[in-house]
């Protein structure tokens, strides 16, 4: 029985959010490395400039050989790129460097509260509140789906946005269904 209300609940989420996936994709955006990002740099025909995994550290640079700091978080994997070449060309007469994002750790947000599986998560695609849900295993039963909160930094203030998960589930507001950005928080009372 709860793996059949699971499985009714996944597919309600699926088809809620489907409109909104096929109708209101916004142009993808480049991404931004950020701290605890590890990349892989490599540099043709130079195996001494090249690295399988660089961690971008806690104050944004990468260690890199003969340019030692380079400011890396802030910057899409291009803009690295061209920075990086830039450096090399004192060393190396025409540089040609890929910069690979292998692991995306520094965008996760959090949930928090009356769902299955409470953690932190990675913000691998765009998310929306109701596949975040999912991604927790959904509410417990003391859940209070009108009342949750989601906490959001932007530009050093904090924003609250209340969402009413029944109102979005009953077609009322599907606005609520909000776009998860990274190092959101999404408490569940």
């Amino acid at each position: 029985m709860r793996k059949m209300l699971r499985l009714t609940f996944v597919i309600a989420i699926f088809i809620l959010t489907l409109p909104q996936l096929c109708f209101s994709q916004s142009p993808p955006q480049s991404y931004l490395i950020g701290n605890g990002d590890i990349l892989e740099i490599v540099t043709w025909k130079e195996p001494d400039f090249s690295r399988e995994e660089i961690i971008v550290r806690l104050d944004g640079n990468i260690s890199f050989p003969l340019l030692d700091d380079v400011m890396a978080a802030g910057k899409t994997p291009t803009q690295l790129k061209l920075d990086i070449q830039a450096g090399l060309k004192e060393f190396v007469a025409e540089p040609h460097v890929t910069v690979t994002v292998r692991s995306a750790a520094s965008k996760r947000f959090y949930i928090l509260g009356e769902v299955v599986n409470t953690g932190e998560y990675p913000l691998t695609k765009n998310l929306t509140v109701l596949q975040a849900f999912t991604l927790a295993g959904g509410f417990t039963e003391w859940a209070s789906k009108k009342e949750i909160i989601l906490f959001r930094r932007n530009q050093g203030k904090e924003t609250v946005i209340r969402i009413d998960y029944k109102d979005i589930v009953k077609g009322k507001d599907f606005s609520q269904n909000v776009e998860i950005k990274a190092d959101d928080t999404i408490v569940v009372p």
